[in-house]
């Protein structure tokens, strides 16, 4: 059974194709800065991408989560209890609840009971406070960014430093956020159609679903003819929402 990290060699599933060539083939290594340089910056700011591309990294992966509102921020699940102050924030202490994702019922306050412009008055926080101590020195200093803010950052980057940064989003929950009446893989077509940096630079499209990925193949290699796909996989004990919702077997 492949790991996340093993699944960045790729495999081929309903026309999903390797991003890369396997290891022992490949020229050299990338660096795939997950979350950003999560171990050094709370994860999923722009402190976190910035150090990870001044440390040199290939691409940056940006976990993306739907709005109130549609739009897409990146954060790594939609409960943001552990990633914000939002527990803090007395306005919206009766968003609290518990909510199933994936199966799983989880309690907290979610990016899809929050406007934009709601989220954008919260603060990050270190999510592994007790692991991480020297990350929290940075609580309060960055915001939630949206998926356009996450490009537009990566490509000033680019170009200041004169090196192509790749990005690796990875859409999340997709069969949950359909659930709730949204349809996070069209917005993610928009946004990347949209931006000449995505249009041109490599892309690769993550999700541990594979309908959603079977979805966009067409028009997200119509946007841009160099991106891949890729289906990521956990342990043993993974369930894949949308083989579940058809009866397949996971």
């Amino acid at each position: 059974m492949l790991t996340r990290r093993m699944a960045l060699t790729g495999i081929g599933v309903l026309g999903v194709t390797p991003a890369f060539a396997m290891p022992m083939l490949a020229p050299k290594a990338l660096v795939f800065a997950h979350r950003g340089a999560s171990a050094l910056r709370p994860e999923h700011t722009l402190g976190s991408y910035a150090k990870a591309i001044e440390d040199g990294a290939d691409f940056v992966e940006p976990d993306l989560v739907m709005t109130k509102d549609g739009h897409m921020v990146a954060r790594h699940e939609s409960n943001i209890v552990g990633t914000t102050d939002v527990a803090d924030r007395p306005e919206f202490a009766s968003r609290r609840r518990t909510m199933v994702i994936d199966g799983q019922a989880e309690t907290g306050w979610f990016t899809t009971d929050f406007t934009l412009a709601e989220l954008k008055t919260l603060r990050a926080r270190e999510r592994l406070a007790q692991i991480r101590v020297h990350n929290t020195r940075y609580d309060g200093r960055f915001d939630i960014v949206t998926f356009e803010e996450v490009i537009d950052f990566v490509a000033a980057e680019s170009a200041a430093r004169g090196r192509v940064v790749g990005l690796i989003p990875e859409i999340k929950n997709s069969t949950h956020f359909h659930r709730l009446g949204f349809d996070p893989e069209a917005v993610f077509l928009r946004i990347i159609g949209a931006h000449q940096y995505t249009r041109q630079a490599p892309l690769e499209v993550q999700s541990f679903e594979t309908g959603n990925l079977g979805r966009i193949r067409a028009n997200v290699l119509r946007i841009n003819p160099q991106a891949r796909l890729m289906f990521l996989m956990g342990g043993r004990d993974q369930v894949v929402p949308d083989w579940l919702d058809s009866g397949r077997l996971c």
